[in-house]
């Protein structure tokens, strides 16, 4: 499949100072929990293998320095994350926490998340999506690199398994207008909420978060679930 989606990227690659930790982590934890990214889909029993045991699949792009990824994880252990990010630092920070906390039930790539929804994950795969706090691009000019646009959309509903929920958080006003606008127009998604939702339980407020908070800054959480298809009234004989 190649849908057009990537004439413009919605990141930066940037030389972040990668420490002696994440660096040590990146060495020996990459081959425990790092998946390569590998251009066919995987089958339900290659998810399976992958995480050594048959469980939700909720995938995270942009997860940051991994702290809300590893929380939640902890939170829901009967589910697997499979979480993505382009970063080193960060992906080191993630794999070193993943081994501090003990927890199993996360796997961490690099690559660019289009490509991954594209070639290899399968149609109605995913139990969910998180993407927190994405770069907003905050000058008009740039609005186009922003992440969450229609095609991009509704590629990841088609991942989605039906009673799957995208789930999307941001702390620009502007941004979760548009987000809201665009999850609005995509036919298999609808909102569960009256316009934007109550912050669930799983997503923990993170430190930047609690701080803009205090200081008057809003944050908005959307979280849409794909609908059933309906189903097809047989065809009536001639």
């Amino acid at each position: 499949m190649n849908s057009g989606l990537r004439p413009i990227r919605s990141y930066v690659l940037r030389q972040g100072r990668v420490s002696p930790a994440q660096q040590r982590a990146l060495d020996h934890l990459w081959p425990v929990w790092g998946v390569p990214f590998a251009p066919a889909a995987l089958t339900p029993a290659g998810w399976t293998a992958l995480f050594g045991r048959e469980a939700p699949l909720v995938l995270e792009i942009g997860f940051g320095m991994g702290e809300t990824t590893v929380a939640i994880a902890r939170q829901l252990p009967q589910v697997n994350f499979l979480a993505i990010d382009v970063h080193m630092p960060g992906i080191g920070s993630l794999l070193k926490q993943i081994d501090e906390a003990g927890i199993g039930n996360v796997r961490v790539m690099r690559h660019d998340a289009v490509e991954v929804m594209e070639h290899m994950i399968a149609p109605d795969t995913l139990d969910g999506v998180h993407i927190f706090f994405p770069d907003p691009w905050p000058k008009a000019r740039h609005h186009k690199r922003r992440l969450i646009q229609p095609p991009f959309v509704k590629l990841l509903a088609s991942r989605l398994k039906p009673g799957g929920t995208l789930h999307l958080a941001t702390d620009w006003e502007d941004y979760a207008v548009q987000m809201l606008a665009v999850l609005e127009s995509v036919g298999e998604l609808r909102n569960t909420a009256a316009g934007y939702a109550p912050r669930p339980d799983y997503r923990p407020l993170t430190k930047f978060e609690q701080r803009g908070l205090r200081l008057g800054h809003g944050v908005w959480d959307l979280v849409f679930r794909k609908i059933q298809p309906p189903l097809r009234e047989p065809a009536t004989p001639a």
